[in-house]
């Protein structure tokens, strides 16, 4: 087990998950804003910091925990929280900066970080956690729905920049997940009567790092039951 890890908002939910079914095939090195990400790398055998996604000094203390234990860097899962919700009009600017810090510059300050030590190596590939809002705006949700349509263009162009480099990213769009609370409305939303389960978002995550999808880049996967009709 060579290949190494990075995993954020690892500390419960998707990320939790998704650390547990990377560790059967990589070191996972994990962050959490509260503790939890270092507790669960312990279990796992691998490394973990506390530290905010939207913070670019504990990204990089991050890595360099990385590449300080292990010398090298094959994937990143880019996961947060969410950013806060209210009516249109009346989110107040600084919501719309944190949702910034922790949905487009998370992704970009993590990127300026591994990119040069993923050409060094030869390659890596990123999943960015997003959300079927990217591709089918909630009015609940505005700015993870704005945001997350721009995390979606950014993966894009950065798969197209990196490509030759053999430095894949791609997106996973979440619809909604065991983790989050469940209703009757919701359900009934959703085409596939149920709530997907979170470790069924860790094994796409899992299957986009692979090498099984080593000509898949550059793609806003949604895995949201059919939440979102469109082709």
């Amino acid at each position: 087990m060579d290949k190494v890890a990075i995993v954020t908002a690892a500390g419960k939910g998707m990320g939790a998950a998704i650390a547990r079914e990377l560790a059967k095939t990589h070191r996972v090195v994990l962050m959490s804003p509260s503790g939890s990400a270092e507790q669960l790398a312990h279990e796992l055998g691998g490394v973990g910091i506390s530290g905010s996604v939207t913070e670019e000094s504990d990204l990089q203390r991050l890595v360099s925990a990385a590449l300080g234990k292990y010398g090298r860097i094959d994937a990143v899962v880019n996961n947060t929280g969410h950013p806060p919700k209210g009516d249109l009009l009346a989110l107040d600017d600084a919501s719309w900066h944190t949702g910034l810090d922790m949905l487009i510059l998370n992704v970009v300050r993590m990127m300026r970080l591994v990119t040069p030590v993923m050409e060094a190596q030869g390659g890596g590939a990123v999943v960015n956690i997003s959300s079927f809002a990217a591709v089918a705006p909630e009015q609940s949700m505005p700015v993870s729905s704005a945001l997350r349509a721009a995390l979606g263009a950014w993966t894009h162009m950065y798969a197209e920049r990196y490509a030759a480099r053999n430095i894949r990213m791609n997106a996973v769009l979440p619809g909604f997940i065991d983790s989050w609370p469940e209703t009757p409305e919701i359900v009934d939303r959703i085409p596939a009567a149920r709530f997907g389960k979170t470790n069924e978002i860790a094994k796409t995550v899992a299957f986009l790092l692979s090498d099984g999808a080593g000509y898949i880049t550059g793609q806003n996967i949604r895995v949201d039951g059919a939440i979102v009709r469109a082709v």
